[in-house]
């Protein structure tokens, strides 16, 4: 565990100073607690007068009922826990949507499709010369530009663990060559070498020309798009708090829009897709009874996809950015901007400062502020 400590010197100078790396024995948020203190009790550091936390984004960490932060917080109400912007957002939005079980299968779909092709030069060859070929019929048909840059050849993205917007360009990429994907996929399955390697490829094929498989690409694609404009944002680092502010606020509000009047457009959308790669749309008005019994009534398919997969992923990743961004934190570093040096303090703004003093930290100022 590494431990750093940022605060203002004599001088009014921000300052950091790496403190310690601790060997802890476990890693639950009592034990982390009792070796911060006492690191702070070495150097004469009263945890009382702490005034901000940062961890990463492990529950033991920001948890709001055992986490770390909250331990602190119960010995020092002026703590405030803010987590760092843009610390791998995008992937815990992912992990977010993972927590639907048809997403988190999806994403397990996507993997094998992705390694499948990129495994070997043979298959890349073939992904480029499907591609190459689908781009010349659309630009006979004219369904596409001739401009320049236009009809790039590509190769489907991987998704990682560390790599910002990995994800979001996976999933773009393999709608990009859908059909290219597809006809690699039929190749394989028809010229594989061993039964076996045959069996697998056409599970694969099978999956993603499934309903189910496109609707969850398309929906993914929706979601982290609105998701990457926001993670791009917040990685400047001469992002301002109150633009990255209004960047979240912006990012919650599309996704309620979508979430709210965006169905309808979006299941067309998909619909369209479908079409254009000849891929069975199921009845939407019959009974979603996948694994269920037949002795009762459940709902439609579309209730099925509208409730418990759209809204539901959706609200994932709003409840993902209320715990990340939450209103307290929001309103703490909106009014501290009132205090931000830059541009000979071009931010400074009294009546932030009164209400920061007064909601935020009332006992550390006397109840009379003198101006002169």
């Amino acid at each position: 565990m590494t431990i750093i400590l940022r605060f203002v010197n004599s001088n009014g100078i921000l300052t950091e100073r790496f403190f310690a790396i601790k060997s802890v024995s476990d890693t639950t948020s009592l034990n982390l607690k009792n070796q911060i203190s006492d690191v702070l009790v070495r150097f004469n550091l009263q945890v009382q007068n702490m005034r901000g936390q940062g961890y990463d984004g492990a529950n033991n960490m920001h948890g709001s009922w055992n986490g770390l932060q909250t331990l602190f917080l119960k010995d020092c109400p002026y703590a405030y826990y803010v987590r760092c912007f843009a610390h791998r957002l995008q992937l815990t939005l992912v992990s977010a949507a993972k927590d639907v079980s048809d997403i988190n299968s999806f994403f397990s779909h996507l993997d094998n499709v992705i390694n499948m092709i990129t495994s070997s030069p043979k298959c890349i060859n073939e992904l480029k010369s499907a591609q190459r070929k689908e781009i010349e019929h659309l630009l006979e048909i004219g369904e596409r530009e001739s401009e320049s840059g236009a009809n790039q050849i590509g190769n489907l993205q991987r998704a990682g663990s560390t790599r910002w917007s990995s994800h979001y360009n996976s999933v773009k990429s393999l709608i990009d060559m859908y059909a290219a994907t597809c006809k690699v996929l039929e190749y394989l399955s028809d010229h594989s070498p061993s039964t076996r390697s045959r069996s697998e490829v056409g599970g694969v094929y099978k999956t993603i020309t499934t309903f189910e498989f496109v609707f969850i690409l398309h929906l993914m694609r929706r979601i982290l798009a609105i998701a990457d404009v926001l993670c791009q944002s917040l990685q400047k680092k001469t992002q301002d708090i109150l633009t990255a502010m209004r960047f979240v606020r912006t990012t919650k509000t599309i996704l309620q829009v979508l979430r709210e009047d965006g169905w309808e457009e979006f299941l067309k959308e998909v619909k369209c897709f479908c079409s254009k790669n000849d891929i069975h749309v199921p009845d939407l008005n019959g009974s979603y009874m996948v694994g269920r019994s037949r002795d009762r009534e459940y709902p439609t398919i579309e209730h099925h996809y509208h409730f418990d997969i759209f809204n539901v992923a959706i609200d994932f990743q709003m409840m993902e950015l209320d715990t990340r961004f939450n209103e307290t934190s929001i309103e703490l570093l909106s009014f501290s901007t009132a205090l931000d040096p830059k541009y000979s303090f071009e931010s400074f703004n009294m009546d932030n400062i009164c209400k920061l003093a007064e909601k935020f930290y009332p006992e550390d100022l006397s109840s009379k502020i003198f101006i002169v």
